[in-house]
C-alpha cells in the first residue's frame, strides 16, 4: 500500500497543512495517529503526501463535527487498517447515539406537556400545612429512578430547593419541588451540565412557568440537527476517500 500512495502528484507536509488551516506539526500528529496513511520519503527523508493523504485529512476533518475527535480518529484509522467494517459499526454508534439525544430531547417535551397546571405554576405552588403534595427525598428518588444523593447534589447546586421539616428534619419537596426535579433529570439526560441546568430553573421559578425552556429546546433541538447534518457531510467525504483507496486497500 506504501508503494501506491508514493505514485501520482507528490505534496509537501506544508501543503496539507495550509490547504485546511492546520499546522505542519497536526498533520505530522495525524499520520502519527493512524489518521493518514503513511507517508512516502525522499530519499533525503523528508515526507512526501499524495491527493489520497489529502482525501483522508479532508474526510477526518468532515467526519469530526459530527462524531467527535476521539471517534473520528477511530473511524480514519480502523480504515487505514484495512478494518472498514470497524470503521462502519463506530459510525453506526455514533447515529445509535444522535438517535438516543433526540428520543431525550422529546422526553424532555413530553414531560414539559405532562406537567400539571401545579407544577406550572409559580413560587409557593401547593406549600403550606395541609401537605397535599408533598414527598420526602426516598419516594422521589425512586420515582424519577436516581439515587438520593444525585437529589442531595442538585440541591447544593441549587435546582431542587425542598424546605426541612421543623420536627424532623428531613427534606420534604412540594410540588414545585417535584416540577424542578422532573425537569433537571430529563435535562441532564440531554446532556446539560448541571451549571446550566441551574439558571433555567431559577427562571422558571422567577418567572413562574415553563416560558424559559422554549428557547433551550429550541437550541437543543438546533445542536441535534446540526450534527445529524455534519454526519452526512463526513460519510460524503469518507465515501470519497474509501472510493480513492488502491483496490488491494479498499473495503
Amino acid at each position: 500500500m506504501a508503494h501506491n500512495l508514493q505514485s501520482g502528484e507528490r505534496l509537501r507536509p506544508v501543503d496539507l497543512a495550509r490547504g485546511n488551516g492546520l499546522s505542519t506539526q497536526a498533520v505530522r500528529n495525524y499520520e502519527a495517529a493512524g489518521i493518514l496513511p503513511p507517508a512516502g520519503r525522499t530519499p533525503h527523508g523528508y515526507r512526501t503526501y499524495t491527493p489520497l493523504h489529502a482525501q483522508a485529512l479532508r474526510a477526518f476533518l468532515a467526519l469530526v463535527p459530527g462524531h467527535g475527535h476521539a471517534t473520528a480518529t477511530s473511524v480514519m484509522r480502523a480504515v487505514n487498517e484495512g478494518a472498514a467494517d470497524e470503521a462502519f459499526r463506530l459510525i453506526d454508534e455514533s447515529h445509535t447515539q444522535l438517535l438516543d439525544d433526540r428520543r431525550t430531547l422529546q422526553a424532555v417535551e413530553g414531560a414539559l406537556r405532562d406537567l400539571s397546571p401545579a407544577e406550572m405554576s409559580g413560587p409557593g405552588a401547593a406549600v403550606g400545612g395541609s401537605g397535599a403534595g408533598e414527598t420526602f427525598i426516598g419516594p422521589l428518588a425512586r420515582r424519577l429512578g436516581i439515587r438520593p444523593a444525585t437529589l442531595r447534589k442538585w440541591e447544593a447546586a441549587g435546582l431542587v430547593l425542598p424546605r426541612r421539616d421543623p420536627q424532623t428534619g428531613y427534606r420534604v419537596y412540594d410540588e414545585a419541588d417535584v416540577r424542578d426535579a422532573r425537569l433537571a433529570h430529563q435535562l441532564r439526560r440531554g446532556g446539560y451540565l448541571l451549571e446550566r441546568i441551574a439558571p433555567l430553573i431559577a427562571q422558571v421559578r422567577a418567572a413562574g412557568g415553563l416560558k424559559p425552556l422554549e428557547s433551550a429546546l429550541h437550541d437543543w433541538r438546533g445542536r441535534l440537527s446540526a450534527r445529524g447534518r455534519a454526519m452526512l457531510a463526513g460519510a460524503a467525504e469518507l465515501e470519497a476517500y474509501l472510493r480513492k483507496l488502491p483496490t488491494d486497500a479498499a473495503p
